[in-house]
């Protein structure tokens, strides 16, 4: 996408103009739009997001695990690096990233830019060194002068890591059906995404799913109300034990951030381990193992109808 329609695109999302308007009191929020980003640093971040020189054989860009028309996920169980390497957790989407607490299912890193890093130096996804990366894109002299033009000290891992970020942070998915209703347009929503709303607060979903991103704001235990693991059937992973491989702490053991539902339709399969092909299933599996209750199929659907009304909008998006 040329840089001046990329520009023209996202700045409706950065928040020039906005006002406040008066909210309905729910416990779930509207996606804001983006603040206080650069528009010239995000454009330029969108081009390393979509460069393979970013990985170790120039096979693998950020874009490969998470494109974005359709949905800022690969829809694959684990998603491919270098050389074929099958990954071990499933990619989250990247759209509405920024709005979570923390990155990765096991909240590793704080912010987008220390996010970043993480892939980028992993040897099963993109296996590249800081180094190796300043390197090849210092070779391209288009490259470096934008670089130096927005960032003084050129091209660095920091100013790789904030271009990134920056257009990380345009990912907002805005003016969802469910956001205008909460805005106080009593038309946006259906009958059937309304009784789905009830439902999902009903059911307790909305104790672990709520405020701007329907999640990514809290952890929570992967089998609250019962053995996730055991069911499964295939043992414990590495990356089953969550926060605690960041921790080490005992009570840290199968806790993991909760994901946005934000998308949830556009991202299958879910959960960390990809295990579970559909939402139906999903929602199936988190009542059981999270809420210790079944819910029949006629409920299972309005849910899923009202997880349709939580998907917003994004020029890149086009699902």
């Amino acid at each position: 996408m040329p840089r001046p329609l990329f520009i023209l695109l996202i700045l409706p999302l950065l928040g020039l103009g906005a006002t406040a308007a008066t909210l309905r009191d729910e416990p779930i929020r509207p996606v804001p739009p983006a603040t206080g980003v650069d528009p010239a640093r995000a454009e330029l971040g969108r081009q390393l997001f979509h460069d393979p020189r970013l990985s170790d054989d120039g096979s693998v860009s950020c874009a490969s695990c998470h494109p974005l028309a359709s949905g800022g996920s690969d829809r694959r169980r684990f998603s491919i690096g270098i050389g074929g390497h099958q990954g071990r957790i499933n990619a989250p989407t990247v759209f509405n990233s920024g709005l979570n607490f923390t990155q990765f299912w096991d909240g590793r890193a704080d912010t987008l830019e220390q996010q970043v890093e993480g892939p980028l130096l992993d040897p099963g996804e993109m296996g590249t060194t800081w180094s190796r990366v300043v390197a090849r894109l210092n070779g391209d002299p288009a490259l470096r002068q934008t670089f130096r033009r927005l960032y003084p000290e050129g091209i660095t891992p920091a100013s790789i890591r904030d271009a990134i970020a920056s257009f990380e942070r345009t990912l907002v998915t805005t003016d969802a059906p469910f956001d205008r209703w909460l805005r106080g347009d009593d038309d946006a929503l259906n009958d059937d995404q309304l009784e789905g709303y009830r439902l999902f607060q009903e059911y307790g979903c909305i104790s672990c799913h709520q405020g701007v991103n329907v999640g990514g704001n809290m952890y929570g235990y992967m089998g609250a109300m019962g053995d996730y693991f055991s069911a499964r059937g295939d043992g414990i992973r590495t990356t089953d034990l969550g926060r605690f491989n960041v921790t080490g702490r005992e009570q840290d053991r199968f806790l993991f951030k909760v994901p946005s539902l934000r998308l949830a339709l556009l991202t299958p399969p879910y959960f960390h381990d990809g295990q579970t092909a559909t939402i139906e299933e999903a929602i199936r599996t988190m009542a059981r193992f999270q809420l210790g209750r079944e819910i029949p199929d006629r409920d299972v659907a309005r849910i899923i109808d009202f997880l349709g009304s939580l998907i917003g909008n994004h020029p890149l998006l086009s699902p």
